[in-house]
């Protein structure tokens, strides 16, 4: 790929050697953001099992914190991810001169959204007192997220700098601060949390501590490698300052409140769903949360395919290449299935094992094993709709989709979940299946209605024969 820029097509190749080269290209996008997202959820990993040695009640408050500041945080990324696909469009039309104005109207917007999330997460003691917990972990939350506060600034900055990277098709550079992050927060956690190196012990707050060190040495690192990269010499954050625009502003938000609110709807409803479950006791609760798990580790490959097909759908667009942006949009059905069926299969054969590899609860095992089962089905339906609602969103239409999503998550998905779960009002009650059924046929109603958006887009791009 070149070094400036995402490849322009070559419409002259035959079809089926246009479609390889297009998945070769999203394969060269989406590896780099594949590694940046595990490395996300290894900070997050780290994180659970560092506070969880240290005290049950550490482990708790930075489970309960980070469930109080992640919907946040995945809102204003959704938000900010909207710089992706302009930027992507902007660099396709060689309109470059838009590019850092667009950039600084993200910077700008990041400040909005850091001083929201400060002031709701360093006040968050009216939830905890509804929790009901114990005084000593509702002050180790409250410690954590006073911490992790601090931090916000550098990991909002690191979304909105992503916009420029990931537009510019450079997605290996956020991979590479990813990773960054992750090497910094693992010796930060042991020094914190544990108290080493003269450092008092701080447990779980010391985690948040950890965790707002590391990202501030990312987002640093990354300022001054955008700043003396040759790569970015035409696209300079300080020489390329630009005034806040309240056009430009709301261009973002047009496009970015829709994703954000609807990546908090998918959150917000699983994290519903863990609640419902929670009185069906710790057996069924452990082989859910396993089964979840499971099922978002596989899900980060189609979610990096689909990231890289909005950039690349977006470039297209803007390079003025419908034709080959409707070839990428449907061939990538195609490949996003294709992983979605061998996932599939490997959960259906591979269910046993992968339950032990948890856990050595039988009970839990069963029950996992079981949920597994319908794991592989929801597996099918999420691929499809990811692949639909990302070509969508490089083509920048995000209303409707945020819509059909709500619609079949809250409207579909967890009605069906609950019925099925707790009543015997369709059939007998299925206990946790329940729910995986209700979120397969939510998925499956997004993946049909996603795609007819996608395909009446295409249909409408389709020269007149008049």
């Amino acid at each position: 790929m070149d070094e400036l820029h995402q490849p322009l097509p070559e419409t002259r190749q035959p079809l089926v050697q246009r479609t390889l080269t297009e998945w070769k290209t999203l394969s060269l996008l989406g590896g780099p953001i594949l590694i940046a997202q595990l490395a996300q959820m290894a900070n997050g990993a780290i994180d659970t099992i560092m506070a969880g040695h240290a005290s049950a009640e550490d482990l708790a408050a930075v489970g309960i914190g980070s469930s109080l500041w992640m919907p946040l945080f995945l809102f204003f990324m959704g938000l900010l991810g909207a710089l992706q696909p302009i930027i992507s469009g902007y660099n396709g039309a060689r309109t470059l001169e838009k590019i850092m104005p667009a950039t600084w109207q993200g910077i700008y917007i990041t400040v909005g959204g850091t001083v929201i999330m400060a002031l709701l997460l360093t006040n968050v003691h009216p939830i905890l007192a509804i929790l009901k917990l114990e005084p000593h972990t509702a002050g180790i939350t409250q410690g954590y997220l006073d911490a992790f506060a601090w931090g916000i600034p550098a990991l909002l900055l690191m979304n909105a700098l992503r916009g420029l990277t990931d537009g510019l098709g450079h997605t290996r550079v956020i991979m590479a601060f990813s990773v960054l992050s992750t090497l910094v927060n693992l010796p930060l956690n042991y020094i914190f949390i544990y108290g080493k190196l003269g450092l008092p012990a701080m447990g779980g707050v010391g985690c948040g501590w950890a965790t707002t060190i590391s990202n501030s040495v990312a987002a640093i690192a990354m300022l001054v490698y955008l700043n003396r990269s040759a790569t970015y010499r035409h696209f300079h954050l300080l020489t390329d300052w630009a005034r806040p625009s309240w056009r430009g502003i709301r261009y973002i938000l047009r496009i970015g409140v829709p994703i954000g609110f609807t990546i908090f709807v998918e959150a917000s409803m699983f994290a519903v769903i863990a609640l419902f479950l929670a009185p069906l006791g710790p057996v069924v609760v452990a082989g859910h949360q396993i089964a979840l798990n499971v099922v978002s580790l596989m899900f980060m490959l189609p979610l990096s395919l689909g990231m890289a097909l909005t950039l690349r759908v977006s470039f297209l667009v803007g390079a003025r290449a419908p034709d080959t942006a409707r070839l990428i949009s449907r061939s990538s059905l195609i490949l996003a299935s294709s992983i979605a069926l061998v996932f599939a299969s490997s959960l259906f054969v591979f269910s046993g094992p992968i339950a032990a590899l948890y856990t050595s609860d039988t009970e839990v095992q069963a029950v996992t094993v079981r949920l597994l089962a319908f794991a592989a089905l929801f597996q099918i339906a999420d691929v499809i709709q990811v692949t639909c609602i990302s070509a969508l969103r490089g083509y920048k239409d995000t209303g409707i989709p945020f819509f059909i999503m709500l619609f079949s998550f809250w409207g579909i998905g967890l009605p069906l979940g609950y019925t099925l779960t707790f009543t015997d009002w369709l059939a007998p009650a299925m206990g946790a299946a329940g729910f995986w059924i209700g979120l397969t046929a939510g998925l499956t109603s997004a993946s049909l209605l996603l795609g007819w958006r996608l395909f009446s887009y295409h249909v409408a791009m389709q020269p007149s024969t008049d």
